[in-house]
């Protein structure tokens, strides 16, 4: 079964988008964790990431993140109006596929303990996995904010922290933990008078009497009042519920809603509730949704629609990603049909490891489809500023470091298209009979990706004098060479079995 964690891990920078980009790429740079969102707001100077990704990969990912966030931020420069105690203010994971509110609570502790040990920043623990009731919230935890934990940490016992030195540097504390999912949105008011939103918020929110599942603060944001609300249960109080009763509040004051903000990403259900509950359906369910009936489809339509566009990306790399995560998903089938097999018993357990480290490749290779884009789009930029400062030596380093880049990106989705065909050979001596042919299609396929990717490689670099240069054209020569050989090998395996036996149940 597949292993799926959210992490919306915060950042206290919203400004300096090159360091957000640092941020963003310790996170990307971490095999199989797919980066689905950022949101910035230089009002709050605060950044959300959403990433997704199996239990230790994303681990991985957001401490790498909250290392480069401690290397580059300092809270005793930063000034921005939402509460914050850390550089990364708060780490959550979160429960979606294969996992359970415990094992993310166990992710949490370990990470907490690294972060301790190793980057030697303070870490509390907070909602599920709060090793102290006082710490469950996290408003309780930054109260006082970075400037006050900076005394409060030496002298309050109450404010030791889990894991990590009883002291204060300049990226501050981390707040880890494991929650369900929640919606972080934000109502801005038609009234700059910031009394109204703390008013309003103090009505909303559940530690004051309001609505259960709601936490709210009142804050002046661009010149507006704001209601920033994170709503923990959507589904027992829901969004239209919240942005309604602000509403009828602000009404009170003679106020009204100019416009409201979604912060990182929303469950589907609660827009569909939203849309039910204001348009009055009755009987409503997400199967009379169009939309839910086509996405399968519709999924592989935009790719091919974005392909075949008059936009130069995504383009050929993207398409030899692509091409390699449907070998990787063939092969990931491969296995499960055989473990489904009864009569391939004794071949479950490796089939099991095979089909995991799959869907893993899988996910790279999505990943890789949508680097490719990012990558020549770089280069695209690089080229029109080289040739616009033809004498400027800083253009001319800086466009090769960009056709190196848009060179690494296919041999590395060679490289794991590579690892997808050592599945395949695999696979093809110990599977199911019925899924040779499948495996024989997965072969080829990866087996293109590979030699599209190294011949891209071939032609990014060509005329580079450097030692890079040359690293990757051997290892795009060694992606030719292997890729064929194990091509030939699934191949001599399929037809090693006998004609008469290709369908065995």
């Amino acid at each position: 079964m597949r292993q799926l964690i959210e992490c919306v891990p915060n950042f206290s920078e919203g400004r300096r988008m090159d360091v957000i980009d640092r941020i963003a790429q310790a996170v990307t740079a971490v095999p199989t964790v797919r980066l689905l969102d950022r949101s910035s707001d230089a009002d709050h100077h605060r950044t959300v990431l959403t990433f997704v990704g199996a239990p230790d990969a994303v681990a991985e990912a957001a401490f790498q993140a909250i290392r480069t966030a401690a290397e580059w931020i300092d809270l005793d420069q930063h000034q921005g109006v939402h509460p914050r105690i850390g550089a990364t203010d708060v780490v959550p994971f979160i429960p979606l596929e294969g996992v359970t509110m415990a094992d993310c609570i166990a992710l949490a502790l370990r990470l907490g303990a690294r972060v301790g040990a190793e980057l030697g920043l303070p870490v509390y623990l907070y909602e599920e996995a709060a090793a102290r009731p006082e710490n469950r919230s996290l408003a309780a935890l930054r109260k006082g904010g970075y400037e006050g934990l900076k005394a409060a940490i030496r002298t309050d016992p109450t404010r030791q922290p889990d894991y990590g030195p009883q002291q204060l540097g300049s990226a501050g504390a981390v707040v880890i933990g494991a929650r369900p999912a929640l919606i972080a949105f934000n109502v801005y008011l038609t009234t700059p008078d910031v009394q109204i939103a703390q008013r309003i918020a103090q009505v909303i929110r559940h530690q004051d009497g309001g609505l259960r599942f709601v936490k709210a603060l009142g804050l002046l944001v661009g010149g507006k009042a704001q209601v920033s609300m994170n709503l923990t249960d959507h589904t027992k109080t829901t969004l239209h519920h919240a942005v309604e009763m602000i509403r009828r509040e602000a009404a009170r004051y003679g106020a009204g809603i100019a416009s409201t903000e979604l912060i990182g990403l929303i469950p589907q259900r609660a827009l569909l509730d939203a849309a039910a509950w204001y348009l009055q359906l009755d009987g409503f369910t997400p199967n009379r949704v169009l939309e839910t009936h086509l996405l399968p489809e519709r999924d592989g339509s935009a790719f091919l629609d974005a392909l075949a566009s008059a936009h130069p990306t995504p383009a050929g790399g993207s398409a030899t990603a692509y091409a390699g995560a449907m070998a990787a998903a063939l092969v990931g089938m491969a296995a499960r049909v055989t473990m489904a097999n009864p009569r391939y018993t004794a071949a479950r357990p490796r089939m099991y490891t095979i089909s995991a480290e799959a869907d893993a490749l899988r996910v790279l290779l999505e990943q890789h489809v949508r680097e490719d884009a990012q990558v020549y789009d770089a280069l695209i930029a690089a080229r029109r500023r080289a040739r616009a400062e033809q004498d400027s030596p800083h253009a001319q380093a800086l466009l090769e470091q960009a056709v190196l880049k848009a060179a690494q990106v296919p041999l590395e989705a060679g490289q794991t298209a590579l690892r997808v065909l050592e599945l395949a050979a695999e696979t093809a001596a110990i599977s199911t009979l019925g899924v040779l042919g499948d495996l024989n299609a997965a072969a080829s396929l990866a087996h293109t990706a590979l030699e599209t990717a190294a011949f891209n490689v071939r032609i990014n670099v060509r005329g580079i004098v450097s030692a890079a240069a040359d690293d990757l054209r051997q290892r795009a020569a060694h992606l030719h060479t292997a890729g064929r050989a194990l091509t030939d090998q699934v191949q001599e395996r399929v037809r090693a079995r006998p004609d008469d036996q290709l369908s065995d149940g």
